[in-house]
């Protein structure tokens, strides 16, 4: 994608896999794909697709907070998928990897027949994932973990390679002439917002430091930013890795008496409307809906045609821009849920 990013681009090459995705969910699986599920080498072969006229029974187990508007998306897209498909979806979320894992087993033990996982802390859920491909509940992970999916065997990962969409926003800041930035890291252990920092790092090439904040406390997230801008004047951008902690910096902008501007990932209402008032710059999107969605048609797909989606690698849903430029149009998706 191109770096200034004044357009919500989904990355090229995947675009005839998102067209091949729509029309095999549209079309109630009329095309099968080129892609079997040997392509996916960690699935054993002793763990291939069993035809079945019964209803899935997918189960998406994530590590969201409740009521993370970001995570609401997710929910929706895996909901609307599973009422266009005739999937039964149910969906759950513990922040604590232990919880998470102990999701996935009462998910195995309740006769789950797919699994959708986000892994933001992989080792954590390597067992309880292995016990999945142990009963022959095929897998797909979202959003975090995308190294990790193959080896744990999962047939499929759906998210944002963090470190690509970390250069892109590094890239962006660079070509906004931006000196000094702040890069705030909101889940202790969680690997995709290190690598979004990184990647930002990187991209950027500029004074870049990072700074460790609990997204349980959002007063003293607003407080830390608050004190490191005081503490170093020269910062000019805070960029924020989650929408909540996006407005937690304007806040501290403010209370520090700091010309910096904000920048952050992924969106929500009132990240939208902060772009439109100006007080954010841009916001990383990564079209979390798809993340949703993608993984209950792959599922079906998987086991009603032995198709299997990216050809061994993840299938990207970002990084694209939200902006100014373009805010409108994505506010009307925001409004209905699915953006």
């Amino acid at each position: 994608m191109s770096d200034d990013g004044a357009t919500r681009l989904r990355p090229r090459g995947k675009r005839k896999l998102w067209l091949l995705v729509v029309l095999a969910a549209v079309g109630a699986l009329a095309l099968a794909g080129c892609t079997g599920p040997k392509a996916q080498d960690p699935v054993a072969a002793d763990a291939g697709p069993v035809h079945s006229d019964a209803p899935l029974n997918v189960s998406v187990i994530t590590h969201s907070t409740p009521g993370d508007a970001f995570w609401d998306v997710v929910k929706t897209g895996a909901e609307d998928a599973g009422r266009q498909l005739k999937i039964n979806v149910e969906y759950n979320q513990d922040p604590d990897p232990a919880g998470q894992a102990r999701l996935i087993g009462n998910a195995i033990a309740q006769g789950a027949t797919g699994l959708v996982v986000s892994m933001a802390n992989p080792d954590a859920l390597k067992d309880a994932i292995a016990q999945a491909r142990k009963a022959n509940i095929p897998v797909v992970t979202i959003n975090s973990g995308a190294e990790e999916s193959k080896e744990f065997g999962a047939i499929g990962h759906v998210g944002q390679d963090e470190q690509i969409a970390g250069r892109a926003a590094g890239n962006r800041l660079k070509n906004e002439n931006r000196r000094n930035v702040l890069c705030v890291i909101h889940e202790a252990g969680n690997v995709g917002l290190s690598q979004r920092c990184g990647g930002a790092k990187d991209g950027f090439g500029g004074s870049f430091r990072n700074l460790h904040v609990d997204i349980n406390n959002p007063a003293d997230v607003e407080a830390r930013i608050s004190g490191a801008l005081q503490t170093n004047p020269d910062i000019d951008t805070v960029l924020t890795l989650n929408p909540q902690v996006a407005l937690n910096a304007v806040s501290a902008t403010k209370s520090a008496s700091s010309e910096a501007k904000v920048a952050t990932f992924d969106l929500n209402e009132d990240v939208l409307n902060s772009i439109k008032a100006g007080e954010v710059m841009f916001a990383v999107d990564q079209q979390q809906y798809e993340q949703g969605y993608l993984p209950i048609v792959m599922l079906k797909l998987y086991r009603d045609n032995g198709n299997t989606l990216g050809g061994g690698e993840q299938v990207l849903t970002g990084p694209g821009f939200v902006d100014k430029s373009n805010i409108t149009d994505v506010a009307e998706y925001a409004a209905r849920g699915t953006r």
